[in-house]
Formats: structure tokens, C-alpha cells, sequence
């Protein structure tokens, strides 16, 4: 989304379960050691089922932006950084709430995720959305600015103090070793929007290294966010329904699915297709499989399912 305005706070999520839930849960040992208490510092907070009544309270002093996440979600992977990077900046106006969407079905539920990364706000307690998907960061200050401004006219102007906490972490977390350089130049690139940049340095890295993970990795990231950028979802699934030998039609929607978190989706899509072309028109497909398998990556049962039928389908 470009705009916010205070007529959102329409409370359109329920999050009325949430609300008065406890703030630990019941078993003490059971919460998750790295939650820290919003009340006592911090910019960037993970958020649970049961400590989320918490961050509702919080946002009538101080706007929440809410991170909905996973750890097998590619494009969470470059937008969280992007969102900790902006709020941290902004020095305890905004507080940055994450959500493990596979840990916190409940929370998942109530805010409707149909798709993740999925980003919302509160202001005193109520839902503003945001923006669904990963955008550049040039957006994310823009889209914070004007949140900032609709907090300011609901009367939410306070901060957190980030400052002792942060300074906690940095002594007991070691320092991370700097980026190699063409890595920085593509995280650089992918902070601007600039996907073919940030494209090109990772396959530079890759000719000077091509054991280099990492920068495997990041480009098949890179192509998808290049690639999804623009499209239009029910656009997309209209072409593909419209003649599903298409094989651009199919792999716009299948991109759309993967950066939406709909894997097993994608995956069965672009399997369907496999099995019903001729074999001359196979190999852009399985090359697009390949690429998005590595994505995910190879330890995920939804790899290894979809892996295994690509393979009876080949023999």
C-alpha cells in the first residue's frame, strides 16, 4: 500500500481474543527465553500467542508495526532486516513487533494472513494495514512516516527506550564478520529496489565462487522479488486458468505463490504442467523447479515431496 490514513483504524482484525490473555504462559519454563518484555526496552520484539495482550496495550503509547513471518518464507528473510534496519533508526517511536506465524496460529488467524511477509500496525489497539510482501526499503521509510503522522493525530506520540537493551545485546552477541564485498553490493542494491544490480553482484560472486551458498541463495531471492514485482495476483491467475500450457502464465502465478507462502501450491503447479508437456518443452520448467527448490531449501519436506515426483515424472 502507497497511503495510510487514520480512517483505517476501523478495526478491521479481531483481535479481541488477544486482548486479555497473560502476558507469560502458564508454565513459566515454557516461554520462549529470547522474548523480551516490551515494557522494559527494546525496539525489536518477538511477540507469542500469550504476550501479545501485551503489545496491544503498548501500542496506545507507542505505534507496533507487526511482522508476520517464517523461517521458511524467502522474502521475509529480505524484508525483516529491512524493517528491524528503519525502526531501530527511528530510536523507540515505533516498536517492532515479529510473529512466527508457524509458532503463533492464533495470532496468524486473527490478523487474517493470507500471505506472508505480512505487515500491519496498531495504534491504540487498533489494526492499520500495511503492505503484504517484500518492498524496498526506500517504501518502508515512507509507508513509517506516514504512521507516524496518523499515530500524531490519534493522540500515540510516545517512544520506547532501546538504548540499555541494545546495549546488553552487544556484549553478550558477538560481532558479525563484515560482508564480502559483492554481497554488501547486492544487499545494497536490494535496500534501493534495484533488483537487477543487486542480481548482477550475486552472480558475479557466484563466477568468482561457485561453491558460494550464499549467494546462490540470494539471487534465486533477488529473481523472485525481480521477477513478482508489478504483477497483479488475480491477473495472473485469470491467464493461467485461461490456458494452462502457458508456461510464462504458469510461472507468474507459482512466483506469486512462493514469495505469498503458498509452497506446496507452487510446487503442484508447476508439477501439473511438467507432466502434460511434451518433453521439448520441459526444460524451462524443471529449471524453474530447481531454482525454486533451492529457495525453499533441500532440507524441507515440501522439497523433498515435490523432488521425489519430478523424478517419477522424468522416469
Amino acid at each position: 500500500m502507497s497511503d495510510i490514513s487514520a480512517s483505517a483504524l476501523r478495526g478491521a482484525v479481531d483481535l479481541s481474543s488477544l486482548r486479555n490473555r497473560p502476558a507469560t504462559p502458564a508454565n513459566p519454563e515454557s516461554a520462549p527465553a529470547d522474548v523480551r518484555d516490551p515494557v522494559q526496552g527494546g525496539f525489536v520484539v518477538d511477540v507469542t500467542d500469550a504476550t501479545f495482550g501485551q503489545i496491544l496495550e503498548l501500542s496506545r503509547t507507542v505505534p507496533v508495526v507487526v511482522d508476520l513471518w517464517a523461517e521458511w518464507c524467502g522474502p521475509c528473510k529480505q524484508l525483516s532486516p529491512i524493517l528491524e534496519k528503519v525502526v531501530t533508526e527511528l530510536g523507540g517511536r515505533i516498536v517492532l513487533a515479529k510473529v512466527d506465524v508457524d509458532a503463533n496460529p492464533q495470532l496468524a488467524q486473527s490478523f487474517r494472513a493470507q500471505s506472508i511477509p505480512m505487515v500491519v500496525a496498531l495504534i491504540a489497539g487498533q489494526p492499520v494495514p500495511m503492505f503484504t510482501g517484500a518492498v524496498p526499503e526506500e517504501q518502508v521509510r515512507q509507508v513509517f512516516d506516514q504512521l507516524l503522522q496518523v499515530a500524531a493525530q490519534n493522540g500515540v506520540t510516545g517512544s520506547v527506550g532501546g538504548d540499555q537493551q541494545q546495549a546488553a545485546d552487544a556484549d553478550e552477541e558477538p560481532q558479525e564478520p563484515p560482508l564480502p564485498p559483492l554481497h554488501a553490493e547486492a544487499f545494497a542494491a536490494i535496500e534501493q529496489g534495484d533488483f537487477a544490480a543487486a542480481i548482477s553482484a550475486y552472480e558475479k560472486a557466484l563466477a568468482e565462487n561457485p561453491r558460494d551458498e550464499d549467494a546462490r541463495a540470494g539471487l534465486g531471492q533477488v529473481r523472485l522479488l525481480d521477477r513478482v514485482q508489478g504483477l497483479d495476483l488475480q491477473e495472473a491467475r485469470a491467464a493461467a486458468a485461461a490456458d494452462p500450457r502457458d508456461i510464462q502464465a504458469q510461472f507468474a502465478v507459482a512466483d506469486l505463490d512462493i514469495s505469498g507462502g503458498h509452497v506446496d501450491d507452487a510446487f503442484g503447479r508447476l508439477l501439473d504442467l511438467f507432466a502434460v508437456l511434451p518433453s521439448e518443452e520441459r526444460v524451462p520448467v524443471r529449471e524453474r523447479l530447481v531454482e525454486l527448490f533451492g529457495l525453499i531449501g533441500a532440507d524441507d519436506p515440501r522439497v523433498a515431496a515435490a523432488r521425489n515426483r519430478l523424478s517419477s515424472l522424468l522416469f
